[in-house]
This record gives structure tokens, C-alpha cells and sequence, in this order.
């Protein structure tokens, strides 16, 4: 016999948030060196003062990637964010260039941009190739290669909305607060998001490269400073979401009962595991979609559906999705087809 149980879910107040800090860089990759200042370490430094100002509030969960001078592979940053199943990844870099460009800026998971935008990304991403056993870990990612920068991670688009919301809140405070030059909130392919399966954001604190804003930063009060505007925006943030003022995702669940001998195989019902949707057409390669494999693709209405472990067995089904679950793809769910068609679970079973 089955039984069903229909039921929805509303976000609600929790009771304690994680935030995952990620100093960038570190060990032997020290970041960018702009006139003698060292990104690896006013990294850290900023990220242990957020640290700080968090744990003054007993409902938050401070997790940092690094606490001493010691390199982390990128995939095991997000790695890090995504075994916590934190509320919020936040990573910490300082930028540079060849000229007096200076201000703060904030970046999200998204396409390429512009130019200027796709070579700060190349840049962060280039110490994939100082981790051990890269080439196998990344199989198939060029950090110089178009295709390989729109293959995106389908959950940060569906994180987009409040990724958008904690980044521009940190913005108003680097530049409304601290009066620091706005280099804006803007997306692009970071590597380390592309890890991560929570809302994310990567900062870039200023230009080492501009001897004024190197030395801010590599201060005492600047640090204070820039550690406290980024920990006020955090902290504006989960506030949002402890008073539901967030917009809520609202969807059905179908918890089923059935008996371990019921074995539904009929042709004419397919099951599939929707993982993920999106505006973005991404490549069905194994490293986009967190190493999942046989992914199929359907375009409805400009927006293109990812499907996982098709099957006309709902045992089956069932086992896919808890696979896609473990995989980091928490928001999957099991959907049926007839001749092409969706229909209903319910519907399918009645079929049965």
C-alpha cells in the first residue's frame, strides 16, 4: 500500500546561522605583493575581526576556511561551506592593477561581465594550478576558456536573489560608512563560488597596488574598520532572514510510504530528479554538475531544466534522489513524465 502525505514549507527563524569566512590565499600562495603589502595576510587579518564582531551574537557560527598562513585548495574551501551547510560563504581578497585604480567591490557567481571583470576572475582562479592533483580535480575547467566560464553552478543562480542582497548591503557600507570608492556589486566566475551551494559572495577590500589604499588596509584601523562593515552587512542580513522579511520559497513535498516488495516499472510513467533550472544552456559535463553524470536538459519558456537519473522505476527514483541530495543539490526533487508530458507523482501512482 502507499500512503501520501502533501504538505508546505515556508522558511523560518533559525535558531543558529553559520557563516563560513574564507581569507583568500595563503602558504605558498601569497596573493598579490602590491608595493610590498601581502594579500594573504591582511586577508586573514580582516576576516578574523568579522569573525570577531559575529561571535559578540549568540546566534551566529563562525567557521573559517583558514586561521593560520596555510594554503587550502579552492574546491576545499567551498568543500568547508558546504559540509557546515552554511547560511553564507563569505571570501576575503585585496585587488591589483597595473595603474592608481582604488575602491572596494563585491562580486557574485554569474557570466562573464566584461573584460576588465573576466581578468580579475582569471586571476583569483589561477591558483587551481598550484593544488595537488589539479588536472584531475578540474578536469575540464580552463580558467582562460569561455565555455569553461559559463559553466556555472546551477544552485548559486538559484542563490542568486540573496547572494545580490547580502553583496550590496556590504557595498553601502564600504562606501556610505567607511567612504570608500565604489567599484559596485558585479558577477562573474569565480572558482571558489563555484564551489559553494549557498548563497555567496567574494570581496575585493581595495587596490594593494594604490599605495594609500595598501597602507589602509594593511593598518590596524583599517582592518577594524573594514572587518566591522563587512560583519554590520552580515549581521543586517540574517536579521532579514530571522524576521521571514526575506522572500520565501514556498513548495510541495510528497513524503510516500511503500512497501520494500513494490516495485513500480511501467513504460508509459518516467520518473527524473530535477537538480536544478536556470536561464543559462550549461554544458552536461560531469564538473558542473558536482560530478553527477547522464544529466538531461529541457528549454521551457527561456529557462532550461536539468534532469538527473531518469528511470521508469520509482525505486529507483528514489535512490537517484537521494544521490543528487548528497551530491549538494538539497533543493532536487522527483518529478513524472507520461508520453512527454509532466504529470503529477500522484497522477503517476494512480497509474500503477
Amino acid at each position: 500500500m502507499i500512503f501520501f502525505v502533501f504538505f508546505t514549507h515556508q522558511t523560518f527563524s533559525q535558531k543558529t546561522y553559520t557563516i563560513v569566512l574564507d581569507p583568500g590565499h595563503g602558504g605558498k600562495d601569497p596573493g598579490n605583493l602590491g608595493n610590498g603589502f601581502i594579500e594573504k595576510e591582511i586577508s586573514l587579518k580582516i576576516a578574523i575581526e568579522v569573525g570577531k564582531e559575529l561571535e559578540k551574537h549568540d546566534y551566529f557560527k563562525v567557521i573559517f576556511t583558514r586561521e593560520e598562513d596555510v594554503f587550502i585548495d579552492l574546491w576545499k574551501r567551498g568543500a568547508i561551506a558546504n559540509d557546515a551547510k552554511a547560511t553564507l560563504f563569505v571570501s576575503i581578497h585585496c585587488d591589483s592593477h597595473t595603474n592608481d585604480a582604488h575602491g572596494a567591490g563585491t562580486f557574485v557567481l554569474g557570466l562573464r561581465g566584461n573584460k576588465k571583470n573576466f581578468e580579475i576572475a582569471k586571476r583569483e582562479n589561477a591558483v587551481i594550478f598550484l593544488e595537488n592533483n589539479y588536472k584531475k580535480k578540474y578536469e575540464g575547467f580552463d580558467s582562460n576558456s569561455a565555455e569553461s566560464v559559463i559553466g556555472l553552478s546551477l544552485l548559486q543562480e538559484e542563490n542568486l536573489d540573496k547572494s545580490l542582497e547580502i553583496a550590496n548591503l556590504i557595498q553601502q557600507n564600504f562606501t556610505k560608512k567607511l567612504h570608500r570608492v565604489d567599484r559596485k556589486v558585479k558577477q562573474d566566475n569565480f572558482q571558489v563560488l563555484r564551489e559553494t551551494i549557498m548563497p555567496s559572495v567574494l570581496i575585493e577590500l581595495g587596490f594593494l597596488t594604490y599605495k594609500p589604499e595598501g597602507a589602509y588596509l594593511n593598518s590596524i584601523n583599517g582592518q577594524v574598520q573594514m572587518g566591522k562593515a563587512i560583519a554590520d552587512a552580515i549581521k543586517d542580513y540574517v536579521d532579514h532572514l530571522r524576521l521571514n522579511t526575506v522572500k520565501e520559497e514556498k513548495f510541495n513535498k510528497v513524503n510516500t510510504v511503500i512497501n520494500n516488495n513494490t516495485v513500480i516499472n511501467n513504460n508509459e510513467v518516467e520518473f527524473k530528479i530535477q537538480i536544478a533550472s536556470g536561464k543559462n544552456k550549461i554544458e552536461t559535463k560531469p564538473y558542473n554538475f558536482k560530478g553527477l553524470k547522464n544529466i538531461e536538459i529541457e528549454e521551457v519558456e527561456g529557462f532550461f531544466k536539468y534532469y538527473y537519473g531518469v528511470t521508469t522505476n520509482y525505486n529507483e527514483a528514489v535512490e537517484s534522489l537521494k544521490t543528487a541530495k548528497s551530491a549538494g543539490y538539497d533543493s532536487a526533487f522527483l518529478v513524472a513524465f507520461k508520453n512527454n508530458e509532466k504529470i503529477s507523482i500522484t497522477e503517476s501512482m494512480k497509474m500503477q
